[in-house]
């Protein structure tokens, strides 16, 4: 029996809380959604992006941007780095007293 394995495209069919590093919400509910290596916009109901902003593993760092905090590999002066700090992974830059609460965030995953 041959069975075609089906790949998955991580640009069309992503999961939000495995895929995405972080997203920005913007105007008549456009979402952009930046991953490893892509970045996608995507429009949502009024509905799905109030699910969408209260997702746990989320953390709103600005007015329009939320953070995956499963997905940061390190912080440090101002900035969030979701790879090697000297690479050219994402990277994402925050205000200090918002980079003194994902530390605590980051810190609690790490001990769990």
């Amino acid at each position: 029996m041959i069975v075609a394995l089906q790949e998955r495209n991580d640009y069309e069919n992503f999961d939000v809380e495995s895929d995405v590093l972080y997203f920005k919400t913007g105007v008549q509910g456009l979402v952009c959604f930046h991953g490893r290596n892509y970045n996608r916009t995507k429009k949502m109901t009024a509905a799905e992006l109030k699910q969408l902003v209260s997702t746990p593993g989320f953390y709103q760092v600005s007015s329009n941007c939320f953070v995956n905090i499963s997905k940061i590999k390190s912080i440090a002066e101002g900035t969030i780095y979701f790879g090697a700090k000297y690479s050219d992974a994402k990277k994402l830059n925050v205000n200090r007293r918002k980079q003194y609460v994902i530390e605590q965030l980051f810190t609690q995953r790490l001990k769990s």
